[in-house]
């Protein structure tokens, strides 16, 4: 039996009712900030122009946060796109990516198109989250790709296959035809602002839907797909080893992290270390401050454009972020808006932030990421801070209390707070024997209030 075999077999037998409880609770808040993530994303306007676009017939599955249904691949390819539009979505510092948001939504769809009850339904989530997380843990992707749309679309097709009821071999099978329907992104979409960067994502989730769908109807893909894939395709190194490790004693989902600075992670670290010097007095006016020099590893100093062209980009800039935080006193979503972008004092501010690799730094990945900030005032006085893990990792994470505030902040830019409330509550209660997925799923169909 070789690491594919011991994989699906995990995939396929997983039972979310015979979890520990830590990680059945951990699973319904990743459920849930997810589902945030998407109703908050659904508010955007090209979003609900796609879905307009794609959506035109009902179907049994659910667009979150638009009030209408469509088919199991069109709600699975939406419902993607929506939960990376703002940036808020939870991920996986060890597999470098995303593992929910290239789940959730493809098992909602097919869960929603096949009647399923919810312990099938959270032990496809935690089969798909694992199955994907691990699989990113053990390569090591071109640096010209975008994580996103690569290994999710395998963790995609393991939710669908456990959903279903596949058997290992089945299970198996499913995961190589998902690996051959990955997609070729690249980083530079994202550092340039490119909204075509949103929809990896959701083509993960509809072509793991895919992979299920094609397995189903007798189709087959290669003998290890998973291997040609990561072995030297999309990724420079892929360790089997290591998609095994601690399988079944370790979850990946505990050792997630969860977003409350509505920008690209790697501008997390800076961002905490000025809030670690805003707890220690008053940010300085923007007018005072000469100039700001962030040093941080690789992957943040890629994030150096000074004036992006959108949104995106803006949630993509060390220096935008820098200069929004110091404008406007925060992180959260207004910060990273259309308003933000065009403010002339946020773009003169952000000109003078540079960001810089520190090689020592980029070492310490992927259980640190470090970055030191240093704002120099016009008095030539400095404030300076460090950090080593980011808020929201499970090292340092945040509080429910936290993320509950969080969840309310995204649902209620299209839902009233008591619907807000009660969608939060039934999506809690799904981690044990109360809660309902066809009420759950009635919740999230409620149109958005105008």
């Amino acid at each position: 039996m070789d690491y594919l075999d011991r994989l699906s077999r995990f995939a396929a037998e997983l039972d979310f009712a015979r979890l520990p409880s830590r990680v059945r609770a951990q699973t319904a808040w990743i459920l849930a900030d997810s589902i945030a993530a998407v109703a908050g994303g659904s508010a955007e306007p090209e979003l609900r122009a796609l879905a307009t676009t794609l959506g035109s017939t009902p179907g049994s599955a659910t667009l979150v946060g638009l009030g209408r249904g469509a088919s199991a691949d069109v709600a699975a390819l939406v419902n993607g796109t929506a939960g990376t539009f703002l940036e808020m979505d939870e991920g996986n510092r060890f597999s470098r990516g995303h593992p929910a948001m290239h789940v959730i939504p493809a098992a909602l769809a097919l869960a929603q198109q096949r009647g399923s009850d919810a312990g099938s339904f959270m032990s496809a989530l935690v089969a798909g989250y694992e199955v994907g997380s691990r699989i990113g843990a053990a390569s090591r992707l071109r640096a010209s790709m975008h994580p996103h749309g690569t290994w999710g679309t395998i963790g995609a097709a393991a939710a669908c296959a456990r959903l279903a009821g596949e058997t290992a071999p089945g299970m198996r099978n499913t995961l190589s035809i998902g690996a051959s329907l990955t997609t070729a992104t690249s980083k530079r979409t994202m550092l340039e602002g490119g909204l075509v960067r949103n929809t990896y994502a959701g083509m993960a989730n509809r072509n793991g839907l895919l992979a299920w769908q094609l397995g189903h109807s007798g189709f087959n893909g290669e003998h290890d797909g998973v291997a040609s894939l990561m072995q030297g395709i999309v990724s420079e190194h892929f360790d089997p080893a290591e998609v095994l490790r601690a399988l079944g004693d370790e979850w990946h989902l505990e050792q997630n992290y969860f977003k409350l600075h509505a920008c690209c992670r790697f501008n997390h670290g800076t961002l905490d270390a000025i809030d670690r010097i805003a707890a220690h007095g008053p940010l300085p006016a923007p007018e005072r401050v000469r100039g700001v020099a962030v040093t941080s590893y690789a992957y943040a100093a890629e994030l150096d454009d000074p004036a992006p062209r959108n949104t995106l980009g803006a949630k993509f800039s060390v220096p935008f972020a820098v200069a929004t935080r110091l404008v406007n006193g925060s992180s959260a979503l207004a910060s990273f808006s259309w308003d933000a972008v065009r403010d002339p004092r946020v773009a003169a501010l952000a000109r003078k932030v540079t960001i810089r690799e520190d090689p020592a730094m980029t070492q310490r990945l992927p259980h640190e990421r470090p970055a030191r900030v240093v704002i120099t005032l016009d008095d030539g006085s400095t404030l300076q801070a460090e950090v080593g893990a980011n808020r929201g990792d499970d090292a340092l994470p945040y509080s429910r209390d936290e993320l509950r505030t969080k969840f309310m902040d995204l649902t209620t830019r299209i839902w009233p707070d008591d619907h807000a409330r009660a969608v939060l509550q039934a999506t809690l209660e799904l981690a044990d024997e109360t809660g309902s997925l066809a009420r759950w799923a009635a919740l999230l169909a409620r149109a958005p209030q105008q």
